[in-house]
């Protein structure tokens, strides 16, 4: 498996991004094309509005489920970690961190984790300025 760094860490899920949108745009584009050039057009707008319906929908659900548990799991995650590096409770100032940076910060080793969460306090780190600020990029290959 390769190293993930800062510049390789976005993943894809190829039956989603590569097959299923790209097959249902072409639906969507054909049935517009349809629309336009045959004399069926209220058959055609409808099906080209049902198209735009059923991708939003595969979107906004895939997105959401595995979004919000993943979320969920990293807060639990980041918690532990700093409990067991620190014996503080990450919970305490976790209220005046954004998830974005909560969410930069997973990805710190042990050894860098504890400074930069106080620098991301002290400075307002964004998360992007966490993730380029981590040495060793600490890995998450299961990521949704």
């Amino acid at each position: 498996m390769k190293i993930q760094t800062y510049y390789n860490h976005i993943r894809f899920y190829t039956p989603h991004h590569f097959i299923y949108y790209p097959i249902l745009i072409l639906f969507l584009a054909t049935s517009i094309y349809l629309a336009v050039t045959t004399e069926d057009h209220l058959i055609w707008i409808f099906i080209s509005v049902a198209f735009v319906f059923l991708f939003a929908l595969a979107y906004m659900l895939r997105q959401h489920y595995a979004l919000t548990l993943q979320n969920r799991i990293v807060r639990l995650e980041m918690r532990y970690r700093y409990f067991t590096l620190t014996g503080k409770r990450f919970e305490e100032f976790e209220y005046k961190l954004t998830d974005d940076q909560i969410f930069a910060l997973r990805f710190a080793p042990d050894n860098e984790l504890v400074p930069l969460v106080e620098d991301t306090l002290k400075n307002s780190l964004t998360g992007d300025a966490i993730k380029k600020a981590i040495v060793h990029w600490k890995a998450d290959y299961h990521r949704v």
